[in-house]
């Protein structure tokens, strides 16, 4: 790699887990330099690399930090993971400013096997256009997907990361007294809900199962809203709603008063929700206050591939759900701003219309979406197994590098 070719990189903050620090040591690998900032104990404790600076000051003093460290350091890319961080959205104006490009990692618009690292910005920040003409000239000139094979992801050890990063998070808050996470919840009582809706888990997978199959063998129609996290930036910051108890009324209140009467409503809560809020209590509460405690069902465990499958349509604010819908030719309406939500791939007319003339993608016009998305902000693997790391870091890097992607 001649010296015109090396890159000196910076990573802001990571999922809770290994990511940053098995791309530090790839990037390391491949000629780079690489710097690493920790906002608390639980970035530290994942990091464990050579240039590490601990970040200990206010979030006021943030972006003056930032850019000594950046002119300092000859700093050429900056990356981090989640662009609505309450660190992240100050560096990522600050870096526009400086010309220091921001690669962005997400977990992926479509799932599984891929993940998200885009330039700039994701989701709602996403520089690309909403333009159906565009994805089809554009992924007219672009090759097959190379060949992708799937990985493994474990929800243990993701649950295990992230109670092994809030722990060193809880216990080293001396260290970095200005510190506040981006989640609403002290991780106490993140930790409490967790342990309430572990207790539960067997009721819970087997009413979750019964509801499954009597789903599969009616043929009564049934829609789907699949929650998302309440703490995630793409509610808050991306969509009219404050939070998910918002939506699920609005929801369930149009349901009531629009959709066919033989038709049902099943909401399915998220595999990741912490449980310090009882979804399935509220969803009851809502569908009795509009009259319609009869016909809407909670779905607290489950692959939703099969249930989404055989609904009528899909209901989600911008939930990677709605991609994993419409690659099944599943109708699908979004609520808040989502980077697939587009002529002749979403549906166009409003959540009221939608329960009864819900229209399928074109085939065609979402094929040359996700082409376009692969070539431009996806890359294969996961996050929760060391086979997905392995897979990520690798094309990651050569994203930074500017190569194209491989076949695996």
């Amino acid at each position: 790699m001649s010296g015109s070719d090396k890159r000196t990189v910076l990573l802001l903050q990571g999922l809770m887990g290994p990511l940053f620090r098995r791309l530090g040591q790839e990037l390391i690998r491949s000629g780079h330099s690489v710097y690493k900032i920790n906002f608390n104990g639980g970035d530290r404790l994942f990091w464990r690399l050579p240039n590490g600076i601990d970040y200990r000051g206010s979030l006021e003093e943030w972006p003056a930090m930032l850019e000594r460290t950046i002119r300092e350091l000859g700093i050429t890319d900056v990356a981090l993971f989640g662009d609505c961080r309450d660190h992240h959205m100050p560096a990522t104006r600050l870096c526009r400013e400086l010309g220091v490009p921001v690669h962005v990692f997400e977990e992926g618009y479509i799932r599984p096997d891929w993940v998200t690292l885009e330039l700039g910005g994701v989701n709602g920040h996403s520089s690309l256009p909403h333009d159906p003409a565009w994805y089809r000239k554009t992924a007219a000139a672009l090759p097959p997907v190379p060949a992708h094979s799937q990985v493994h992801s474990s929800f243990r050890r993701r649950a295990t990361e992230g109670l092994v990063y809030n722990a060193a998070d809880v216990l080293t808050r001396w260290r970095y007294p200005h510190w506040t996470n981006h989640r609403p919840w002290h991780p106490v009582v993140e930790g409490m809900g967790w342990w309430r809706k572990l207790r539960r888990r067997k009721e819970r997978e087997a009413s979750s199962t019964e509801l499954i199959a009597r789903l599969g063998a009616s043929e009564q129609p049934y829609f789907l809203f699949p929650l998302q996290l309440d703490s995630d930036a793409q509610i808050r910051l991306h969509s009219p709603f404050a939070g998910i108890a918002g939506a699920l009324r609005l929801v369930i209140q149009s349901f009531a008063e629009h959709a066919p009467a033989d038709a049902r409503l099943v909401v399915k809560e998220h595999p990741l929700d912490n449980g310090v809020r009882d979804w399935q209590q509220e969803t009851a509460d809502m569908a009795s206050l509009f009259g319609v405690a009869d016909r809407v069902d909670y779905l607290a465990w489950g692959d939703i591939v099969p249930v989404a499958q055989r609904s009528s349509g899909v209901v989600t604010i911008n939930s990677t759900s709605g991609t994993l819908a419409l690659a099944m030719g599943v109708p699908v309406v979004a609520l808040g701003q989502a980077i697939y939500d587009m002529p002749d791939i979403t549906f166009q007319g409003g959540l009221d219309a939608f329960w009864s003339n819900p229209v399928a993608p074109d085939a065609e016009t979402f094929a040359a979406f996700r082409r376009v998305l692969v070539e431009r902000c996806l890359i294969p693997g996961g996050f929760f197994s060391d086979e997905a790391l392995d897979k990520v870091v690798r094309h990651a890097v050569a994203r930074f590098e500017g190569k194209p992607l491989m076949p695996e």
